[in-house]
């Protein structure tokens, strides 16, 4: 439904004819924007490096649990109930710890979520400004992202006002 509402919005606005005449739309697309925008590619590194860090780690964690199973395996028929008790809790320890690493970094508010937004806003702010300023400089009624929800079957190039956003930000 979500995707729907700007596109019902956008053929409510057209079917009016008298309307349309006058109007003035563009798009952009946002992700040609961040693709060639230094700062944003500068920041996607950054959050790729730390990704890589953070994998690398919860693949370790998850090797040492690994390994304590194996050795668990090998040697659950000569243990003692004990033993085997206190070694099953281990494992149950290490894959919760694992669990809560993935958590910790990768959950719905976990540090992935956090650093994206820390180095990212800033730049969204700054792209989300300089669409502003075209659209009011060029005097646009709407400009839709057609990289996002709302997807065009067809669009005249002459209203992608992506090169202008551009021009603004370097």
């Amino acid at each position: 439904m979500k995707k729907l509402t700007p596109l019902l919005f956008f053929v409510l606005l057209l079917s009016f004819s008298n309307i349309s005449a006058q109007l003035k739309i563009g798009y952009v697309d946002s992700e040609a924007i961040m693709d060639q925008l230094p700062d944003a590619q500068d920041a996607q590194k950054s959050i790729d490096v730390q990704i890589d860090k953070w994998d690398k780690e919860i693949k370790e964690l998850h090797q040492k649990w690994k390994d304590k199973y194996d050795e668990y395996e090998r040697s659950k028929l000569i243990m003692s109930k004990q033993k085997k008790a206190e070694m099953e809790k281990q494992l149950i320890a290490l894959e919760q710890d694992v669990a809560n690493y993935k958590q910790d970094k990768y959950g719905a508010n976990g540090k992935l979520f956090k650093l994206q937004e820390e180095l990212m806003k800033p730049i969204q702010n700054q792209i989300f400004n300089a669409i502003d300023e075209v659209a009011k400089e060029e005097d646009f009624d709407f400009i839709f992202d057609r990289s996002g929800d709302l997807i065009f079957l067809y669009a005249k190039e002459k209203y992608d006002v992506t090169p202008l956003v551009l021009s603004k930000l370097q």
